[in-house]
């Protein structure tokens, strides 16, 4: 064993509940590596669980989803890793708010060199989600056009700028002016103050009555119900997260007059099983290595301050944070 820190969870709560505490970490197993952390990036998942809206992690428990780092020590049986190797992985256990940890060696993959540490963590599992929405779950083609919601934040940013390389004619929304900005940094041909004009109306106008073949919206409760109106006939609302909310039940029957559908897509099945995960990272970490996705980080905290960058976070902050380990 060694010693190290992390930010334990021991109950639900607000910022304040995350304490950074010493802690133990095992020396790894058969299949594992250890790994000493550089950068652990922030999520609105990570909210969620501190919350206890997701009651996914067994308390006291240490929260964060992926991080990067450098590979410390190989356990039995691991082939494909060297010690000093740099990896980003997710982990549905969690363990991301820590200064080392152990994890199962199939759910690390290399980083490039050219990419920094702390852009990789923060955009690791934003840019697959946005990759799969964008390529699997709605995939968005030449002449295809989108309602990004949400087009400044971390997500919807990539979304915007993969479908706009993809071809399509984007229409992004956001709530602040610094947030339009970023939107249309990220290549939005429109963007839309959803928090003053009626988004349906707007997308409308800007299509002669036609809406959107896909709107991928990931504010929830406050913007789905323009989201649903805002869809072309065969139109596909791809709802991913509920920032402000989760949706109200409706009656599915609504979607017969424009024979539209819903979904609900998790990333997990899309990088599954390890041969798409190594692709799926090979192709966005190639894309950022590029410049095809000029990402920047919102904001670097120290591990200790981790309520800090929660509390940016939840005040829609521009994002995203990532923890210094």
């Amino acid at each position: 064993m060694s010693a190290s820190e992390a930010i334990v969870l021991r109950q639900p709560g607000g910022p304040e509940a995350l304490v950074l505490e010493a802690i133990t970490v095992d020396p790894p197993g058969p299949g594992q590596l250890l790994i000493r952390q550089s950068a652990a990036s922030v999520n609105f998942h990570d909210i969620y669980v501190r919350s206890g809206a997701y009651q996914t992690l067994p308390l006291p428990g240490i929260p964060g989803l992926e991080a990067v780092g450098r590979v410390e020590a190989l356990g039995e049986g691991v082939s494909g890793f060297a010690v000093g190797d740099r990896v980003a992985y997710i982990s549905r256990n969690y363990g991301g708010y820590a200064r080392a940890r152990v994890i199962d060696a199939v759910l690390a993959v290399p980083v490039p060199e050219g990419i920094d540490d702390g852009v990789a963590s923060a955009w690791f599992l934003k840019g697959l989600t946005a990759q799969a929405l964008v390529d699997d779950v709605e995939p968005v083609r030449a002449g295809s056009v989108v309602l990004a919601q949400a087009a400044g934040g971390g997500v919807g940013q990539l979304v915007a700028r993969m479908a706009k390389l993809r071809g399509a004619t984007v229409i992004g929304t956001a709530g602040s002016p610094e947030k339009a900005a970023l939107a249309r940094e990220a290549g939005c041909d429109h963007v839309i103050a959803y928090r003053e004009a009626d988004v349906a109306e707007a997308v409308r106008a800007l299509t002669n009555g036609r809406g959107v073949d896909v709107a991928f919206d990931a504010v929830g409760k406050d913007t789905f119900e323009g989201s649903l109106a805002a869809l072309a006939v065969k139109g596909h609302l791809v709802h991913y997260g509920q920032a402000s909310g989760p949706i109200p039940p409706f009656d599915l029957s609504r979607l017969g007059a424009r024979s539209a559908k819903v979904s609900r897509p998790f990333l997990w099945p899309y990088i599954s099983p390890r041969e798409k995960l190594v692709s799926a990272a090979a192709s966005l970490f190639a894309a950022m290595a590029a410049g095809r996705l000029p990402l920047a980080l919102g904001g670097r905290f120290p591990l200790a301050e981790a309520a800090k960058a929660h509390a940016a976070l939840e005040a829609r902050a521009a994002g995203p944070f990532v923890l210094d380990c």
